[in-house]
């Protein structure tokens, strides 16, 4: 009789450790979810701080224009104006690739991030199942011992 009891325990036992493994893979699978949430939100972000520059870049243009054009000099044959008019396309062309090339950085850097979680739960997973039937061997061994010498 506790012989059963033991091999009952020990599979009992066996579907608490692949229970526990499922549940951490589920856990690593959302964690991976929310890594490429924030990544698409990062992507949202970059695309709106890029537009924020751009108006940034608009305003002063129209702004340094308007200046100019008060002060008497012609915009489209003064090579001063053309020159500072265009380093600051120039800028402005830096500042967006920049925003471009950080976001692109932290794509690849969320995405190995959510690879490497996923990878974490089948790990869980995977050693959960070569416990649980080290547990389950193990107790029908012992439940061969002590049902053999009773």
């Amino acid at each position: 009789m506790f012989q059963m009891i033991g091999l009952i325990g020990s599979v009992v036992g066996a579907a608490g450790q692949i229970a526990a493994g499922q549940a951490a893979k589920e856990a690593a699978d959302l964690n991976a979810f929310n890594r490429e949430t924030e990544d698409r939100l990062s992507k949202v972000e970059a695309l709106q701080v890029a537009r924020a520059r751009r108006d940034e870049y608009d305003l002063a243009t129209s702004s340094n224009i308007a200046a100019f054009a008060a002060a008497g000099r012609d915009i489209s044959t003064d090579k001063s104006v053309q020159a500072f008019l265009e380093r600051q396309r120039d800028v402005i062309a830096q500042d967006v690739s920049r925003i471009d090339q950080q976001q692109q950085f932290e794509s690849i850097k969320a995405s190995m991030a959510a690879m490497a979680e996923r990878r974490r739960g089948r790990n869980a997973l995977t050693a959960s199942m070569f416990s649980a039937v080290g547990t389950v061997t193990e107790g029908i061994a012992q439940f061969g011992r002590t049902r053999g010498g009773s």
